[in-house]
């Protein structure tokens, strides 16, 4: 008799997965269609800034130096067609006109392809070095690395700014796994580093 094997979770997956049923009350698949919605926002307004401060070369509210002369200049509103349904964004702008995002580029509105991927790298724990070539490999555009560092910092910036449960969600997704390869590599001091 073939014994099926039971499917083996991640367990940081679950957690996640359980945060935002827990967050969202979530009792039915709209509900659940709406909770991701949600997060999806943050999620690309967050990798948008990272991609500005790369862009300008420093972060948002910097008191240091400036080496361009090339500044933000607020932001415009942007309507994005994910898997989920639409979602309301603030995507940033500079002043020379010169900023071309990759993660959402100029004047494209559907990123339910991407979306879905790039959650998947994080989930999968990938590093950023990996996340910036299989982008490379599946879209044919190059996001650096430095980008990639950047895009993960506004995010976690961004949700530990925030009043809620979900902090730890992102927390988790962007950096989950971190304790788990410093662990495999003897590394016994992995947990202070988080």
């Amino acid at each position: 008799m073939n014994e099926m094997s039971k499917i083996k979770r991640n367990p940081a997956a679950v957690k996640i997965a359980n945060e935002i049923l827990k967050e969202y009350d979530c009792d039915s698949l709209a509900d659940m269609q709406d909770a991701l919605k949600e997060i999806f926002g943050p999620l690309f307004e967050g990798m948008l800034q990272g991609e500005m401060d790369n862009h300008l070369g420093y972060k948002s509210n910097s008191k240091e130096p400036k080496s361009t002369k090339n500044r933000r200049n607020g932001s415009n509103p942007k309507t994005l067609k994910t898997t989920m349904g639409e979602v309301e964004i603030n995507a940033p702008r500079d002043r020379n006109g010169s900023f071309e995002p990759v993660i959402v580029p100029k004047r494209s509105k559907d990123v339910s392809d991407i979306e879905g991927k790039v959650l998947s790298m994080y989930a999968r724990g990938m590093s950023q070095r990996d996340i910036s070539s299989t982008i490379e490999d599946i879209y044919g555009f190059k996001v650096s690395h430095d980008m990639i560092v950047y895009c993960n910092l506004k995010l976690i910036n961004f949700w530990t700014n925030r009043n809620s449960k979900l902090t730890s969600f992102f927390i988790m997704l962007l950096y989950g796994f971190y304790n788990q390869k410093e662990a495999k590599k003897g590394d016994e001091n992995h947990y202070a580093k988080v």
